[in-house]
């Protein structure tokens, strides 16, 4: 017989610091975006402040993980500096299930590497389901406001717009609508794109997206979409790379900023917000990047795509995953029941 695994009595503040090298090396090995690993940081510091830094883990118990829950629930959330943003003190069901999650991942690492005896997660409290429907900034766009979005980022400036100091990004703001409104990339696999990732040959040009968990899938760009890629990158990306020459990380990034860095997440997401700042006032509407990857499920959708294929595009690994992106089209009900079979039996 095997003797069972020996447990190893450490702290929680030398078990946390453990478990933040293992993310450090899956988020350098790709396995995990820069974006989750800051987010598991962040939420798994947190937690050994709410259970105490110098406590043994194995002497955590479910009770000890509800308390830091409802503490960490019932605290401000930091994001909000107004309070007007907000409707209720503390944080939201979704933020506390966010932070749920990664101390989910931390109690099974450490059950895995013999810190406790046995997860506690699994004598807390059931997490708290999340009620109403998609904010309105992450939900999809209609076909129509779809297209007055690419054709304000592929315009010109609207009349009267004032002159500012990026304007010259034209070229890569209309790039980057396009790209999260054709093909729905996450706003991370599009800031962590390199220009080697894409293949570029006469009349085909390919994408290898790094997705979720180190995972990759490889999209064909539409002759349109690669003629505006290739407009950014043989007439504007020159000039904002060489602003910064000794920078490896910039040399290879796809997207660059007004001064020559790699473009982050922020920086999408801010070119986004003014290109829908642009849009005619009938269309306007907050919209985050998350919202163009539902715009894009939801019309490929509507056009009778097979979701297997939608969520081949999108990098799911499931197509019950795919069925959450699917927001309900203007439309739809009404259509549905005036070409049902039986609609035209009282007339008849």
């Amino acid at each position: 017989m095997v003797a069972p695994p020996r447990l190893t009595r450490i702290t929680v503040a030398e078990a946390v610091d453990r478990y933040l090298a293992s993310v450090r090396v899956e988020s350098v090995r790709g396995v995990l975006s820069p974006t989750t690993a800051r987010s598991y940081e962040r939420d798994v510091r947190e937690l050994a402040r709410l259970l105490g830094p110098e406590r043994i883990l194995d002497d955590v118990t479910g009770d000890d993980v509800d308390d830091a829950l409802v503490t960490y629930q019932a605290s401000p959330d930091g994001r909000y500096a107004d309070p007007a943003r907000k409707a209720g003190p503390g944080r939201s069901t979704a933020t506390v299930n966010r932070f749920r999650q990664s101390a989910t991942r931390f109690f099974s690492h450490a059950a895995k590497e013999c810190w406790v005896q046995a997860d506690p997660m699994q004598w807390a409290a059931p997490p708290a389901k999340v009620r109403g429907g998609l904010r309105v900034a992450r939900t999809a766009l209609s076909a129509s406001a779809a297209q007055a979005l690419l054709a304000t980022a592929t315009g010109a400036p609207a009349p009267g717009t004032p002159a500012r100091t990026d304007q010259d990004l034209a070229l890569r703001d209309r790039l980057v609508v396009a790209l999260l409104l054709v093909l729905g990339p996450r706003v991370s696999e599009l800031a962590r794109a390199d220009v080697e990732d894409f293949t570029r040959e006469p009349g085909h040009t390919r994408w290898r997206v790094v997705g979720k968990g180190g995972t990759t899938r490889t999209l064909a760009l539409s002759p349109p979409l690669a003629a505006a890629l290739e407009d950014y990158l043989t007439t504007l990306r020159p000039r904002l790379a060489a602003r910064r020459p000794d920078d490896p990380d910039a040399q290879r990034a796809l997207l660059l900023s007004w001064r020559g860095r790699r473009a982050d997440a922020q920086t999408i997401r801010g070119l986004l917000a003014r290109a829908v700042g642009r849009m005619p006032a009938e269309y306007r509407r907050p919209a985050t990047p998350h919202a163009l990857r539902h715009t894009t499920a939801t019309l490929l959708v509507a056009e009778g795509w097979d979701v297997k294929v939608v969520a081949e595009l999108l990098g799911h690994a499931s197509i019950a995953t795919t069925g959450v992106y699917l927001d309900r089209i203007d439309g739809e009900l009404a259509a549905a029941i005036r070409s049902h079979p039986l609609s035209g039996a009282l007339g008849a």
